[in-house]
């Protein structure tokens, strides 16, 4: 089932509201040539689809798909807790939905790298290359220090704009530390991050790591992180690096969301990655 969906968003995407097995998803999707497959990104924890409109718009002529994940922004809340496999499955089911029937792209943003990295091992055949930005292999990793993780454990940030402005130097770092007016841009694409839709997010990744089989993965990817990240330091992003076969490492001088503070220049890497033959 496909309807519009109820919220306004960018201009660069096509939002639409797609019911996949019984799961509403909010899903928005950004036209490209169709030159090459298509990119899927999953967002980072609490992160409606609207915070990655920086970096779609700044896509050349790649196709890429977001969604919501179920209980924040407009898709509705499961019923049930899920995992990260079967979120997998309803992002490769959502694909196939919207017509994706072959080969796919996959990237995934903080939280949403670990689901990335599940994807590529779960779908082998499905997932052409994989990108990894500013994230871990899951509870297996060297944490942020104690005070930075212990202000992620509640979605307060997105609904209290002042109380995020006012800690964004402290968990994000690089350019908010420069500039923390940049943070007023993100937090006004902030909507829709429940105690309970966040608390499933925290659950999902429990005990999950991809330590075990990321030496399986033969996805080429590409591994990008923030020198200046006080949430996920960039030690974890070199073991990724140096786990995974075909990965390469590329570190920028920035933070958490360089994505966000520099969607330009990460479009172009991921898009002349995306590229190579």
């Amino acid at each position: 089932m496909t309807q519009t969906a109820p919220h306004s968003a960018p201009a660069s995407f096509e939002t639409r509201m797609e019911d996949v097995g019984g799961q509403v998803l909010r899903v928005g999707i950004r036209r490209g040539t169709g030159k090459r497959p298509p990119l899927l990104m999953f967002n980072g924890i609490g992160a409606n689809l609207e915070l990655a409109a920086p970096f779609f718009e700044a896509l050349g002529d790649t196709e890429a798909v977001i969604f919501d994940v179920p209980g924040i922004g407009g898709s509705p809340a499961p019923l049930l807790p899920y995992r990260p496999s079967t979120l997998v499955k309803l992002a490769h089911d959502l694909m196939r939905q919207l017509g994706y029937d072959g080969e796919i792209d996959v990237s995934g943003v903080s939280w949403g790298g670990g689901v990335a990295q599940q994807f590529a091992f779960q779908y082998p055949l499905v997932c052409r290359r994989l990108v990894l930005v500013a994230t871990s292999p899951g509870s297996i990793m060297v944490p942020g220090a104690p005070d930075v993780l212990a202000k992620m454990a509640s979605p307060r940030r997105y609904a209290d704009k002042g109380y995020m402005q006012s800690i964004a130097a402290d968990i994000y770092g690089g350019a908010f530390r420069r500039d923390p007016t940049l943070i007023q841009r993100h937090a006004a694409a902030m909507r829709g991050a429940t105690q309970y839709g966040y608390t499933l997010q925290l659950l999902a990744m429990l005990g999950w790591t991809s330590l075990p089989w990321l030496w399986m993965l033969r996805q080429p990817t590409l591994v990008v992180s923030g020198t200046d990240d006080p949430l996920i330091p960039v030690i974890n992003a070199k073991a990724l690096a140096s786990l995974i076969p075909k990965a390469r490492l590329e570190l920028v001088d920035d933070g958490h969301l360089f994505v966000v503070t520099d969607p330009v220049r990460m479009a172009a890497l991921v898009e002349e990655f995306l590229a190579e033959e």
